[in-house]
């Protein structure tokens, strides 16, 4: 059976590489490419693909957005992360939002077709060992989702910006990338994030991302871009 492939890379080189890789494999095929999350949608929808190989970080459409939106609409259709990011607070808030496998670009030549064919199959794969600096230790999988951390204040104590802050800095983004699209300087974003972590009582990026998984905030609408 042929294993049909989306890809969804913000860098078409890469895409361009990735396609040549699996097209090799006597049981792949790449059936279409999308350069972000929202153009991934509209792909999936026309090429009906088996697993969708994407990237997290592809502002200013998010791929954990656009991994929540095809497991709900397209529940045949599996998602596998291909990312730059190793920390284990990205895979746990790639899980969250439905993903069923992680494998670290730095990885890819080894990993990811035995990753593609273990998702088509509906089975997990997670690339592992991966560091989780943020909690001190290491991780070997596989393992449960983490649980969101517990804040002081609920979301709503938090103003409209701070949200955004908050919601794109757990997606991934660096903040001069969250300084570009809300139109703000990176030390303003500097100051949003940390009053986001006073108010929340939080102390780490880790603990960040997976109070934004419980609150829900990856995977709602774009909240309005003025206070």
């Amino acid at each position: 059976m042929t294993i049909r492939v989306l890809l969804v890379d913000d860098h078409q080189v890469l895409r361009a590489g990735l396609s040549m890789l699996m097209n090799a494999h006597p049981h792949l095929e790449v059936v279409g490419e999308a350069g972000n999350g929202l153009d991934a949608l509209s792909q999936v929808q026309a090429t009906k693909p088996d697993v969708v190989v994407m990237d997290l970080s592809m502002g200013p459409h998010s791929g954990l957005e656009a991994i929540s939106k095809i497991r709900s609409t397209y529940p045949n259709t599996y998602v596998l992360v291909l990312s730059m990011h190793t920390d284990v607070s990205y895979v746990r808030t790639a899980l969250a939002a439905g993903a069923s496998g992680y494998v670290a670009k730095s990885a890819a030549d080894t990993e990811l077709l035995t990753a593609v064919q273990a998702v088509a199959r509906g089975r997990m794969f997670l690339d592992l060992p991966l560091e989780d600096a943020a909690e001190g230790g290491r991780t070997v999988g596989p393992y449960p989702v983490g649980m969101a951390a517990q804040p002081r204040v609920p979301p709503r104590a938090l103003s409209r910006r701070e949200r955004e802050v908050l919601r794109r800095i757990a997606q991934g983004f660096t903040n001069l990338q969250v300084a570009e699209e809300l139109s703000l300087s990176v030390k303003s974003v500097e100051t949003y994030r940390a009053r986001v972590l006073d108010k929340l009582g939080l102390r780490t990026r880790a603990e960040l991302v997976r109070f934004a998984v419980g609150a829900g905030l990856l995977t709602q609408d774009a909240p309005p871009s003025l206070e």
